[in-house]
């Protein structure tokens, strides 16, 4: 009976031990993470939103936006190691005379993630109408 209670409580402890440092470890996980904000803009279109800079990628949080359905936009991400090597890229689709929201997750996928991310506005032709370099903080 004694060897029964002493193995519950060590596994009791162990469990319990192991719940109390989860919360440790997610904030650290949360907080190596850092966020920098994004726009490009041109004339009467953008992209905007919040660049996660993970481990081996960058989630790219936003909302793209054309007023005219002849001037639609899409809205393409490039990741780059430090070096200006291209580490991955994602995009997503068009808005004609709307605003569409979106969230991307684009690889970089080398030790410590992407150095710096480079976001798009393009057209119907993807060709890019404007591009903006962003670096990690």
């Amino acid at each position: 009976m004694r060897t029964r209670i002493t193995t519950g409580l060590g596994v009791t402890i162990l469990a319990t031990g192991m719940l109390l440092a989860l919360p440790g470890a997610a904030a650290r996980a949360a907080a190596a993470a850092p966020t920098s904000p994004f726009d490009v803009s041109d004339a009467t279109t953008y992209t905007r939103g919040v660049l996660t800079w993970n481990d081996r990628s960058v989630n790219v949080t936003g909302e793209h936006s054309s007023p005219s359905s002849d001037d639609c936009r899409a809205t393409w991400v490039y990741t780059y190691d430090a070096g200006g090597n291209r580490l991955g890229s994602k995009g997503i689709g068009f808005v004609c005379a709307r605003t569409a929201a979106y969230d991307l997750t684009v690889p970089a996928d080398i030790e410590g993630g992407a150095d710096r991310v480079m976001v798009c506005l393009d057209d119907r032709e993807l060709n890019d109408v404007k591009c903006d370099v962003f670096s990690r903080p």
